[in-house]
C-alpha cells in the first residue's frame, strides 16, 4: 500500500515538472508508441523522477475494460517482488474451492494499456528484469510452469528508475530499454528557484495547484491520442530508414535492436509533431534517446552520446542518402546504346570463346594473393591482414565461486537456496514457499478417506509441501590490493591491476558488491567501502597510490573488519576475499608473524579467501603460499589466473 505523501505526489501534474524536457519527451513518446520498448531513467536522488513517471498516466487514454471505460494505471513493482506475483500464479482459492486449474495474474496484468513503473531497476533481480522487457517488447505474457498454460496482452509503458551510485544494469539488460535518459538537478538558479515554487505551491494547496495546470494537462493527453491515431499513417521513407541504418553503423552497436527501436521513436516523434513523414530532425531526435545507453560496450565505459560525434555521423549518413538518391535517379534512366569501340578485348568475347559469363565474375589470376595495395607495398591495409592478438596480461576471470551453498542474496554467482530461482523439488519440510502442484496431488489421495465427494478439496496440514529453490547469488567481493613498494618494482602492479580489473569486471556482470582495500606505508586503506557500483571501484584503483613498506597484517584486520560489519547489514550475502600479494609482509615489527596471525584471524571468521600470487623472478619466497596455507583459502599465482584455475581454487578451499 502506498503512503500518504505518495499518493500526493502521484497527483503532481506532468505539465508543471520543470526543466527535464528529454525525460518528458521520452515518457510521451513511448505513450505515443508502447512498441518502443519503454524508457530507462538514470540520474542522481532528488531530480524528480518518480514524480514525472507517476504524472505521467494522468495523460493516458482511458482504458475500455469490458465495456467499461476507466483510468489508465499506475502499477508499481517492487524491488522485492517474486516472480509469481509479477507474471501471475495458479489460483490458489479456487483450486481449493473447486478443485479446479485457474490461473491468478500477476502485475503485468494489471499495467495493461497503463504505466508499469520500477523504482530502482537496477537493484531489480535479473531474471525478472528479463521478464519485463520480453513482455514490454513482444506486448504479451506467455505462462508455462505448474501445470498452467496462460497466455494475456501485456501492452504498457515501462519505465525504470535507477541511481547510478547504486549500481549497473549490464550493457545486455541495457540495450533491452528501448529509450534512456540521463537526468541531473539544473545548475542555472532561476530554473532551481521555479522548482522549489512550484513543489511549495502545491504542498500548500496541492487541489488548487492541479486546477492551475488542469488545462494544460488535457491539452497534453489529447496530443498524444491524436498522434496514436496518426502513428500509422507516418511515412518512413527509404532515405530516412537509410539515414537511421548509416547511423546505427556508425555508432557500432550490436544486433538490430537499435536500428527498429530508432525507427520506431522517429516514427512516433514525427506523429507527435503532427506530421506524415519522418524526417532528418525526427532521426535525429530518436538518436539522442536511443542510442547513448547502447554505446556502452564494457561496464566501465562511461554513457552517453558525444554531440560532435553524433553530428559527424549525422553528415555522413545524410551524404549516403543522397548518393543513394542519386544512384536511384541513373538507374532510371535509359542508358545510350553501346557502340563496338566503347568495348574492351574482352568484352565481345562470350563464354565459349573462354570470355567471362554474362553476371559472373571476372577471370581471378591464381597468383594474385589479395586486392593490390593502394599504397604500395607496405602501406595501407591488406585483405589478409588479421586482427592482432590480444596483448599478454590479459586476463579473463569468469567465474569466482564462493565455496558452499549460500541463503541467496541477488545475483549471479555462487550456489544458493532461497525463495528465488527455479523449483527442483517439493520437501515435507517448510521450503521457500508453498510447492502447490505437489500439495494438491498430496491432498487427492486422501479424498476419499475424507469423505470428500463434491465440493471444496480437503485439505490436512500433513498435505503441504513446501518447494525447494535453487538459484545463483551476489556477493561481497573484498580486495586486498599489496601496493607497497615491491609490488610496483618492474612493472608487476601493472599487471595486478589488470587481473583486479578482469575481476571487477567479472564481478559487474554478477550482480556482487565490492569493496577495495590498498596496503602500503603503515596502514591498509579503505579505498571503497562495499558497494554495487563496480565502475567507482576501477576509478578509485587507476588513482592508487603505490609505493613503501607492505603491512599486511592490517589489510588482513581491516578486510576481517569489513566482512563482519557488512555480515549485520546484509547477513545473506557471503564474502570471498582475494588478496593479490607476494607475500612480503615488511611494515611494522615481525611483520610476516603478525601477518600470519591476522590470517588465521580471518579464516576463524569463517571467510572464503584466494591469495594471487604476484611473486615473480628466479628465486621465489613463496610467502604468499604460506599466507594462503594460514587463511585456509585458495592460492593460485598471477601467471594462471584464468577462469578455470581461479573457481577451482576457491571451490577446494571449502
Amino acid at each position: 500500500m502506498r503512503s500518504e505523501e505518495d499518493r500526493r505526489v502521484a497527483g503532481f501534474p506532468f505539465s508543471a515538472v520543470v526543466g527535464q524536457d528529454q525525460l518528458r519527451l521520452a515518457l510521451i513518446l513511448c505513450a505515443v508508441h508502447p512498441g518502443i520498448g519503454g524508457v530507462l531513467v538514470r540520474g542522481e536522488k532528488g531530480t524528480a523522477k518518480s514524480t514525472v513517471v507517476r504524472a505521467l498516466t494522468a495523460l493516458l487514454p482511458a482504458v475500455d475494460d469490458a465495456g467499461t471505460m476507466r483510468p489508465a494505471r499506475l502499477v508499481e513493482l517492487p524491488v522485492g517482488a517474486t516472480e509469481d506475483r509479477v507474471i501471475g500464479s495458479i489460483d490458489l482459492e479456487k483450486v481449493l474451492r473447486d478443485g479446479e486449474r485457474a490461473f491468478q495474474p500477476g502485475l503485468l496484468a494489471a499495467a495493461h494499456q497503463g504505466v508499469l513503473y520500477v523504482d530502482e531497476v537496477n537493484l531489480l533481480h535479473d531474471h525478472l528484469v528479463d521478464v519485463l522487457l520480453d513482455a514490454a517488447a513482444m506486448g504479451r505474457v506467455h505462462i508455462e510452469r505448474d501445470g498452467i498454460s496462460h497466455s494475456h496482452p501485456a501492452k504498457f509503458v515501462l519505465v525504470g528508475t535507477m541511481n547510478p551510485e547504486e549500481g549497473e544494469l549490464r550493457p545486455q539488460l541495457l540495450d533491452r530499454f528501448g529509450l534512456a535518459v540521463d537526468v541531473a538537478a539544473s545548475r542555472d538558479v532561476d530554473v532551481r528557484m521555479e522548482v522549489v515554487r512550484r513543489r511549495l505551491d502545491y504542498e500548500r494547496d496541492p487541489e488548487a495547484f492541479v486546477a492551475r495546470y488542469e488545462s494544460a494537462d488535457h491539452e497534453l493527453a489529447a496530443e498524444i491520442l491524436t498522434a496514436r491515431e496518426k502513428l500509422d499513417s507516418v511515412e518512413l521513407s527509404n532515405r530516412e530508414l537509410r539515414r537511421i541504418a548509416s547511423l546505427c553503423a556508425s555508432f557500432d552497436v550490436d544486433g538490430m535492436r537499435a536500428d527498429l527501436v530508432l525507427a520506431r521513436t522517429a516514427t512516433a516523434h514525427a506523429a507527435w509533431r503532427g506530421d506524415t513523414e519522418v524526417t532528418a530532425e525526427d532521426v535525429r531526435v530518436a538518436a539522442e534517446l536511443t542510442l547513448p545507453h547502447r554505446r556502452r560496450r564494457d561496464p566501465f565505459d562511461e554513457p552517453g552520446l558525444d554531440q560532435q560525434q553524433l553530428d559527424d555521423a549525422l553528415e555522413q549518413a545524410d551524404q549516403d542518402a543522397q548518393s543513394q538518391v542519386e544512384d536511384d535517379a541513373r538507374d532510371g534512366e535509359p542508358e545510350p546504346p553501346e557502340s563496338p569501340e566503347d568495348r574492351g578485348p574482352d568484352e565481345d568475347r562470350g563464354p565459349e570463346d573462354g570470355g567471362p559469363e554474362d553476371g559472373g565474375p571476372e577471370d581471378e589470376d591464381p597468383d594474385d594473393d589479395g586486392p593490390e595495395d593502394p599504397d604500395g607495398p607496405g602501406g595501407g591495409v591488406r585483405a589478409t591482414d588479421r586482427p592482432s592478438a590480444p596483448p599478454a596480461g590479459e586476463f579473463k576471470a569468469k567465474l569466482l565461486e564462493v565455496p558452499g551453498v549460500g541463503e541467496g542474496a541477488p545475483g549471479r554467482r555462487s550456489r544458493s537456496m532461497s525463495s528465488r530461482g527455479r523449483v527442483v523439488r517439493s520437501t515435507r519440510e517448510r521450503g521457500h514457499g508453498l510447492h502447490l502442484t505437489s500439495t494438491v496431488f498430496a491432498a487427492a489421495e486422501s479424498q476419499v478417506a475424507r469423505g470428500r465427494t463434491a465440493g471444496r478439496l480437503r485439505l490436512a496440514p500433513a498435505d503441504l509441501r513446501g518447494a525447494i529453490r535453487e538459484g545463483r547469488e551476489g556477493n561481497l567481493i573484498v580486495f586486498v590490493v599489496d601496493a607497497s613498494g615491491s609490488m610496483a618494482a618492474r612493472d608487476r602492479l601493472s599487471a595486478v591491476t589488470g587481473a583486479v580489473v578482469s575481476l571487477l569486471r567479472d564481478a559487474y556482470q554478477r550482480r556482487d558488491k565490492v569493496a577495495v582495500i590498498t596496503v602500503r606505508g603503515r596502514e591498509a586503506e579503505l579505498v571503497l567501502p562495499p558497494t554495487s557500483s563496480v565502475d567507482i571501484a576501477v576509478r578509485r584503483l587507476q588513482s592508487m597510490r603505490t609505493g613503501g613498506k607492505s603491512p599486511l597484517a592490517e589489510g588482513f584486520l581491516r578486510a576481517r573488519e569489513v566482512v563482519l560489519r557488512e555480515r549485520l547489514r546484509d547477513p545473506q550475502r557471503r564474502a570471498l576475499v582475494v588478496t593479490l600479494t607476494d607475500g612480503r609482509a615488511t611494515g611494522g615489527k615481525d611483520a610476516l608473524h603478525r601477518a600470519r596471525v591476522a590470517a588465521h584471524l580471518l579464516a576463524d571468521a569463517s571467510v572464503a579467501s584466494i591469495v594471487v600470487d604476484c611473486e615473480t623472478g628466479l628465486v621465489r619466497l613463496g610467502l604468499a603460499a604460506e599466507l594462503a596455507r594460514e587463511l585456509r583459502g585458495g592460492y593460485v599465482r598471477l601467471a594462471e589466473l584464468s577462469a578455470q584455475q581461479v573457481a577451482g581454487v576457491v571451490r577446494a578451499a571449502a
